[in-house]
C-alpha cells in the first residue's frame, strides 16, 4: 500500500517516515503495542556507546537530533521527525549505540523491546524493507555531508542543508516561506557542514544579505526557498 493511501486510510503521520508508510491500522497497532515514555528538551533518548538498552524507539510527536563525539566535538548527524524510528541498528545489532539521540524540544517516543521489534519486523516484510531503507537514507545524507564539504563552498553548504532539514521540519507560511519548526544553534549547523562557527556566521550573514533567509536566537525562517534552492543547486 502506497503511502499516499495509507494517510488516506488515517494514518497521521507523514509519507516517507517509518511509520506514514505502514498501513495505518499496522502503524496503530505497533505504536499501541509500545511503552509511551515522555521526553523533556534536551534529554537523551539514547547514548552513544551504550548496550544495556536494546530498544528502539518510535516518535509520536517531536523532533530528536541524532549526534556523535569526534576527538570530543559534538557533530550533529541529522534530526529524526515524528512517524521514524531510532536506535534500530544498536537492537537489531547488538553493537554499541553509534549515535546519541536528543530530543530538540518536548516530545512522546513509544518504546518497543528488541525481541517485540524483531518478531513484528519477521512479520511484516515491508517494515523490514523500510527499515532497510532508512538506514540507506541516512549513510547517503552523510556521504552528502562529506562530498559537499570537498565541492562546495560554506554558504552552498548551508544552503544545501538548509534545504534538506526544511523538507524534515520546516513549516510553510502563508506568505511562501518556511520556518524552522526545530531549534538549531550555529554550533549545530557547523557541525552538520564540518565548518568553523565562525565561518557558518559569515555563510548565514551573506545568506540573509542576499534575502533568502532570517535569523533570530536558535531560529531561522528560509524566506525564498526557490533562490535558495537555486544557490544550493549551484
Amino acid at each position: 500500500m502506497s503511502s499516499e493511501v495509507s494517510r488516506r486510510l488515517g494514518n497521521p503521520w507523514a509519507p516517507g517516515t517509518f511509520l506514514g508508510s505502514l498501513p495505518a491500522e499496522v502503524a496503530t497497532a505497533l505504536v499501541h503495542s509500545s511503552v509511551k515514555r515522555t521526553f523533556e528538551a534536551g534529554r537523551a533518548l539514547l547514548r552513544e556507546g551504550t548496550t544495556a538498552d536494546t530498544h528502539v524507539f518510535l516518535l509520536l510527536n517531536g523532533f530528536v537530533k541524532a549526534t556523535t563525539a569526534v576527538d570530543g566535538v559534538e557533530t550533529v548527524l541529522g534530526i529524526r521527525a515524528p512517524g521514524e524510528v531510532v536506535g534500530e541498528i544498536g537492537a537489531l545489532t547488538g553493537n554499541p549505540r553509534n549515535a546519541t539521540v536528543t530530543a530538540c524540544a518536548p516530545m512522546t517516543a513509544g518504546q518497543i523491546s528488541r525481541g517485540d521489534f524483531e518478531a513484528f519486523l519477521r512479520q511484516r516484510q515491508d517494515a523490514a524493507a523500510l527499515i532497510t531503507a532508512a538506514v540507506a537514507r541516512q549513510l547517503r545524507w552523510a556521504n552528502r555531508r562529506r562530498v559537499d564539504i570537498a565541492a562546495f563552498p560554506a554558504y552552498v553548504r548551508l544552503a544545501r542543508l538548509l534545504i534538506e532539514v526544511a523538507e524534515v521540519c520546516g513549516r510553510l507560511r502563508s506568505d511562501g516561506g518556511i520556518e524552522m519548526v526545530v531549534p538549531l544553534s550555529q554550533p549545530d549547523l557547523a557541525a552538520m557542514i564540518a565548518a568553523a562557527q565562525a565561518t557558518v556566521e559569515k555563510a548565514l550573514r551573506e545568506l540573509r544579505d542576499q534575502g533568502l533567509i532570517e535569523t533570530g536566537y536558535r531560529q531561522l525562517l528560509i524566506t525564498d526557498p526557490v533562490r535558495l534552492r537555486a544557490v544550493a543547486e549551484l
